[in-house]
């Protein structure tokens, strides 16, 4: 047989081992670090869920500043989740709908990250009028949620339904937050550390909460 055959058959076979070796990694971790979220703004959001005197913002969205009153009567603000990752949502405690799968999800998220410091989560009553502070601490004993992990709120109806609308794009229906504006949704929306929204799922879906997972695992890496 050919000499040649010989020489070439070894130097793709030297090749081969140079890129299963070398190459092949390197190009897996360069695909793994380039992996990262979408950042949402208003205009890439469903226009239903933008309230209209924002929909054509297309940079630098962030949650507006807050301020809430959690389970146990403390004031919370932005300043609580500053340089946090964290899941947010609305809803409250009298709930018999898909509040009940929301709040087991949160708690299965609570637990998977219960010693990371970095990972918080945010509930707002949609009816804080009814969800007073011992109403909420009831709740709150009775779910299981982590006082330092979890803080779940109360305040001014307001104030908590722009936030809904104009922060977190977490409602289809317009209102302004008064006596007979009513939101009730399912969303989960994932907070990075910039106060940017970077993933919505639906909160009654178990499936959902390994992609939530996975996602905020994918943002702890990019902070690194």
């Amino acid at each position: 047989m050919n000499i040649n055959f010989f020489k070439k058959s070894k130097y793709t076979f030297l090749f081969l081992i140079f890129f299963t070796i070398v190459a092949l990694p390197c190009y897996y971790f360069l695909v793994k670090v380039d992996q990262k979220l979408p950042i949402y703004n208003p205009a890439d959001i469903n226009p239903k869920l933008v309230d209209n005197s924002i929909r054509m913002f297309t940079k630098n969205h962030t949650i507006a500043d807050f301020e809430l009153i959690n389970q146990n009567g403390e004031t919370i603000t932005q300043e609580e989740y500053k340089d946090k990752i964290y899941v947010a949502d609305f809803f409250f405690a009298t709930c018999k709908g898909i509040c009940i799968p929301m709040a087991n999800n949160m708690l299965e998220l609570q637990k998977y990250f219960e010693n990371d410091d970095d990972i918080m989560f945010l509930s707002h009553s949609v009816t804080p009028k009814l969800d007073s502070v011992p109403v909420l601490k009831t709740y709150a004993n009775r779910k299981g949620v982590i006082d330092t992990k979890w803080n779940v709120t109360t305040g001014d109806k307001k104030h908590i339904y722009e936030l809904a609308r104009k922060s977190y794009f977490a409602v289809l229906d317009e209102g302004d937050g008064g006596v007979q504006d009513f939101i009730h949704t399912e969303n989960f929306i994932l907070i990075d550390k910039k106060r940017r929204i970077r993933g919505m799922y639906d909160g009654t879906n178990f499936e959902n909460m390994q992609k939530i997972i996975s996602d905020i695992l994918l943002l702890k890496e990019e902070d690194n």
